[in-house]
């Protein structure tokens, strides 16, 4: 199955740096899905979609390291 990413809207998420060299948007418009893209390719570049208790321990995970 393939998402409908039409019309989503994004925003920069809070582990972006403020320079916007390392910016990464996602979206909070697909219930049990949160898609991601890099901003700095947003209207060509690939969005992958993670599945929100995927995309959960990925923020869990990033939240451990030092």
């Amino acid at each position: 199955m393939r998402a409908d990413l039409n019309g989503l809207s994004w925003r920069t998420s809070s582990y972006s740096n403020s320079d916007g060299a390392n910016c990464v948007e996602v979206s909070d418009d697909l219930p049990g899905a949160v898609p991601v893209r890099d901003s700095k390719l947003s209207d060509t570049g690939p969005v992958i979609v993670f599945a929100a208790p995927a995309w959960v321990s990925f923020i869990r995970t990033v939240h451990r390291r030092p």
